[in-house]
């Protein structure tokens, strides 16, 4: 079994040291590198070549949400999960938007960090559809019709098909779930996420979650 690739990226030492601590302790993920600002990480990316990278938003120089942004901007972008305090933070949505795999609170249990940084290594996003609408409403104000209004636009590029998968994605269904409820084989599911972040010009699940929820086609937002 191939060892997840992990980079910690805190400008608190005594944070890193229990996040070392706690991480190093599984035996199927391998700490590659810290980095105590995000001016470091594209140089330690380059370097350790990570899977996931668990990233402190708040830093003095460069923060986490610029650092993110950046690294997803990359080829072949490791996959990016969050740290921060606040659960529903303006930067803890605009950190998902830039391509984040989804966050984790810094009192999280041991066991359930570890479990996330598992999931965001499978491919699945750690952020569920009750969290995503308690940013979403977090974020509310006078830019909301104008953020609707656009997301609209986008989604109108999908066939009806890949609506319909939008939709469920940001419900928080996985692609076992999404085939039994619309009559479809998986494979066939993940063709279609597939279409959806191309056509969309997005990067993971999350985004598309997001950008359901901004569109208001979820059936508690209609």
């Amino acid at each position: 079994m191939t060892a997840i690739r992990l980079l910690l990226v805190d400008d608190d030492p005594l944070v890193r040291a229990g996040l070392s601590f706690m991480l190093g302790g599984a035996e199927d993920i391998e700490i590659v590198g810290e980095a105590a600002d995000g001016a470091e990480v594209e140089d330690l990316v380059d370097r350790t070549h990570p899977h996931v990278v668990l990233m402190d938003i708040r830093m003095p120089a460069v923060d986490g949400l610029t650092a993110t942004e950046r690294l997803r901007a990359r080829p072949d972008a490791p996959q990016v999960v969050v740290l921060t305090t606040f659960h529903a933070d303006e930067q803890v949505l605009r950190a998902l938007r830039a391509g984040a795999a989804g966050f984790v609170l810094k009192d999280t249990p041991p066991a359930a960090i570890v479990e996330a940084v598992r999931r965001v290594a499978a491919g699945d996003p750690v952020l569920s559809p009750t969290v995503t609408r308690q940013l979403m409403a977090h974020a509310a104000g006078t830019t909301a019709d104008t953020r609707r209004a656009r997301a609209r636009e986008r989604i109108a590029l999908l066939a009806e098909r890949e609506r319909e998968v939008a939709v469920a994605v940001g419900r928080g269904l996985s692609n076992a779930e999404i085939a039994a409820e619309l009559f479809m084989s998986v494979a066939t599911v993940k063709t279609h996420v597939s279409r959806v972040l191309a056509k969309l010009d997005l990067n993971n699940r999350v985004q598309i979650a997001l950008l359901a929820h901004d569109a208001g086609l979820l059936t508690d937002e209609d």
